[in-house]
């Protein structure tokens, strides 16, 4: 056997796609034998997908080693069958499991029917953290299957022990009259093997804590989890030197073997392929005539927005701090798979007068090209959500992060950096974008402050870190090593099944 060839299928989502891709590039650039198909659930409502797979399929035209496959388009799922968005997300993505399988079978069939010198073998198919439904595919095709996780090893230590702990959760907590459910005891802490310190219930993820009546957004987290255990292998998009104790406390103990392999980042990012260019290039002159480490960015992620009265707090503390900044306002998504959309007239939603009172210190934009920025020598600082490709991209360039955390596990990813690692400053560790418990303009000057102007400690943390995620994936890194010894894993399980 002389080639291989690996699958790969996730959320419809950039925050999951981007990894997932840059993944099998990882792969197959490391060992020529790989190729790999990422296949593609088409969301209509999702454009800038579309975008960066266009973008991808084409710089992929003289290197056959990936291929990108779009799936048919299914029927939504019947709004009986769920109650929440990541309901409906993990009921839309299951509904592509008989393509999904036609696909993999289709190459299996033409691979075992070449020569034995020049066959192709399907090495293994790897799904992200809310496509467990296709382990079900890979059982019936005799496929190894991988999960490929894209956020910390803390949470997925989380996921893991979430079985064991929603037998707590469902006894312990309580309606609080908001969406959200507390404990009956508000110093309630829970102790999860991946962090160091107990964890307060107020950083754990949305969908966890909502638990009323049409709310089923936990159920299906405790459904994804069990199904973590199931797999041949967990790929983690971290590294040994950022997570040491998350790390060890999920190795072993009947989870399958873990490969921390990140970080995996696309540092190229969308100046590629973003269709706004002029756009870009404004921003990135608006830096040039900066001084360096001078401008502090705030940017929420490919689906982070934040409502009318949120950004006018934003705007009075950026403007009583009197920093100089970047920073991108999306307009806030209506439905369940909508993406933020750009404002219109972005002056509207801001205090009258406030662009021409920060005219020369600041710039407000719309959708920004974030790792290229993050790059920029004028980046002092980087108000974010906490989203995990955000994290190890502000790492790789050592940029100090203050934590604004909105959705999915940032709560927990913001917790891990502040109280665990040192590595940033807090806005807020429980902030939730979808509770109007603002952040004042009061309390975020303060949060600037630390970041840019006493945030010394977790400075010199980042800049330390810098270097040790870029030798990680350097020759005989950590990352480099746990990587070589997933490929050896993939091809001994084919030559073991070569010869059964």
């Amino acid at each position: 056997m002389n080639k291989f060839h690996v699958f790969l299928i996730c959320t419809p989502e950039m925050g999951n796609l981007i990894p997932l891709v840059q993944f099998a590039r990882l792969l197959t650039t490391r060992d020529p034998r790989f190729s790999a198909t990422v296949l593609i659930i088409t969301v209509e409502e999702r454009h800038i997908v579309k975008s960066y797979v266009k973008s991808q399929a084409t710089s992929a035209v003289d290197d056959d080693r990936i291929t990108f496959v779009y799936l048919p388009t299914v029927d939504p799922p019947s709004p009986d069958q769920y109650t929440g968005t990541l309901g409906y997300l993990s009921l839309f993505i299951e509904k592509h499991k008989p393509h999904v399988r036609n696909v993999i079978l289709d190459l299996m069939e033409a691979g075992y029917s070449d020569s034995m010198s020049d066959s192709v073998r399907v090495a293994g198919l790897f799904v992200d953290m809310f496509c467990t439904s296709m382990i079900e595919v890979a059982r019936q095709l005799g496929v190894p299957c991988y999960l490929y996780f894209a956020s910390p090893a803390s949470f997925l230590g989380f996921m893991l022990n979430y079985p064991a702990l929603e037998a707590q959760l469902a006894t312990e907590f309580v309606d609080s009259g908001t969406e959200l459910f507390v404990p009956r005891d508000s110093s309630t802490e829970f102790t999860i093997p991946s962090f160091a310190n107990p964890l307060p219930h107020f950083v754990l993820p949305s969908s966890v804590l909502r638990r009323g009546q049409g709310q089923d957004g936990y159920l299906w987290y405790l459904r994804h989890a069990r199904k973590y255990k199931e797999v041949n292998g967990i790929i983690v998009n971290t590294f040994q030197e950022l997570e040491p104790f998350a790390i060890r406390s999920i190795s072993g103990s009947g989870t399958p073997p873990v490969f921390p392999i990140g970080p995996v980042l696309d540092l190229v990012g969308p100046v590629q392929w973003y269709p706004d260019r002029t756009h870009q290039e404004y921003i990135m002159k608006w830096l040039d005539d900066q001084p360096p480490s001078s401008v502090v960015f705030l940017c929420f992620g490919s689906m982070g927005s934040l409502g009318g009265p949120q950004v006018k707090e934003i705007a009075i503390g950026l403007e009583r701090t009197r920093f100089r900044f970047l920073w991108s306002i999306r307009k806030p998504s209506t439905g369940k798979v909508d993406l933020p959309d750009e404002y219109a007239n972005i002056e509207e939603v801001l205090p009258d007068g406030f662009l021409d009172r920060t005219v020369g210190i600041g710039l407000v934009c719309g959708w920004v090209p974030q790792v290229t920025i993050l790059a920029h020598q004028a980046i002092g600082g980087f108000v974010s959500h906490c989203g995990w490709n955000s994290v190890l991209e502000s790492l790789w360039y050592g940029v100090p992060i203050a934590t604004w955390p909105l959705y999915a596990e940032q709560q927990m990813n913001a917790f891990e950096l502040v109280k665990e690692l040192g590595l940033a400053v807090e806005v807020r560790l429980d902030s939730r974008k979808e509770f109007t418990n603002l952040v004042s303009g009061n309390e975020l000057g303060r949060a600037l402050k630390r970041l840019m102007d006493g945030g010394d400690e977790a400075r010199r943390k980042v800049k330390e870190m810098k270097e040790k995620a870029r030798m990680s994936v350097m020759e005989n890194g950590s990352s480099y090593n746990s990587l070589g010894s997933l490929i050896q894993e993939l091809v001994d399980l084919l030559v073991i099944e070569l010869f059964k």
